[in-house]
């Protein structure tokens, strides 16, 4: 063999290692999991609501706006500092109270921030953030209507969100209290609401927060009048796929940055105590007792 040819032969032999070489060089660099996919694409995907007010929800302009949404892109500032990225594309993904979980599984979603609660049963099925919010699920009725408390809706017809847990929470208490309710179920908690204002039910159950943003939207907000002791108490979390521990790490941090701070307070009283879109209406709406101590000491435990 001559020179050259040798030389020709070295270099074969040596090109797939160093592109081996290579390969593993670039894949000890990315960042596995979630935070590679939005790495290498440049893109997150982030899962919102329509008519979630104040949380989650399209404005006038068919902007998504609201409290989650805010406290959701500053976790989006975070995710791009970890990857020392000047830029994300947000992609953003409207999701129901029956799809949302599913989406995230599947990956069409990589972070949902709405008002999803945080459950043991659901927490087995995706991974949630710290929480950030805490809500009860109470009753939305006509002040001069004739439901006052949830004992009052025997025999009458109830509307509620499908796939959210009040939907759960009203069937096991019809159940467990051999009371006769109808429970209708609705796509969204703006259709749920619709369905009250037009008189085809009694009453509305859903959190608390989310019954006071209905009634801002209402044509005649003074008409209505959250109620009832509160069935439950949940918390707000973000969604995430399960098994990712460094997103999660970045998507808790920003949040519990965001909590303990004061800028998630800031946020609340943006959404919750000034007027807001699309109407321009207050919700006067003050924070809970367990909601300043969750600022103060943020945590990613469910309620049942």
């Amino acid at each position: 063999m001559n020179l050259r040819a040798f030389v020709l032969a070295c270099s074969a032999a040596v090109l797939p290692l160093a592109a081996a070489a290579a390969g593993a060089a670039s894949a000890a660099e990315a960042p596995p999991g979630t935070l590679g996919r939005i790495a290498a694409t440049g893109t997150i995907n982030l899962g919102h609501r329509e008519s979630s007010v104040p949380f989650s929800y399209y404005d006038a302009n068919r902007q998504v706006v609201g409290y989650s949404h805010e406290l959701m892109l500053r976790v989006v500032e975070a995710v791009k500092a970890e990857l020392k990225l000047p830029a994300l594309t947000l992609r953003l993904v409207p999701v129901t109270s029956q799809n949302r979980i599913p989406l995230v599984q599947n990956g069409t979603v990589d972070l949902e921030c709405g008002s999803t609660s945080h459950t043991a049963e659901r927490a087995r099925q995706v991974a949630f953030s710290t929480s950030f919010f805490v809500v009860t699920t109470r009753l939305l009725v006509p002040r001069d209507g004739p439901v006052k408390d949830f004992p009052d809706l025997a025999g009458r017809r109830v509307v509620v969100t499908a796939g959210t847990t009040s939907e759960r929470l009203l069937r096991t208490y019809g159940e467990a209290r051999g009371k006769r309710i109808q429970v209708v179920t609705a796509r969204d908690h703006g259709e749920a609401f619709r369905v009250l204002e037009d008189g085809q039910v009694d009453a509305f159950m859903l959190d608390d927060a989310l019954l006071h943003g209905e009634r801002a939207k209402a044509r005649e907000p003074q008409r209505w009048v959250v109620t009832g002791t509160p069935m439950s108490t949940e918390v707000y979390g973000c969604m995430m796929r399960s098994g990712d521990a460094a997103f999660k790490a970045v998507v808790d941090r920003a949040i519990t940055r965001a909590l303990t701070s004061g800028e998630a307070r800031r946020i609340y009283t943006r959404w919750f105590q000034r007027p807001i879109p699309p109407r321009g209406l207050n919700l006067e709406f003050a924070p809970s007792e367990a909601l300043l101590t969750l600022f103060r000491r943020p945590d990613d435990r469910p309620l049942p």
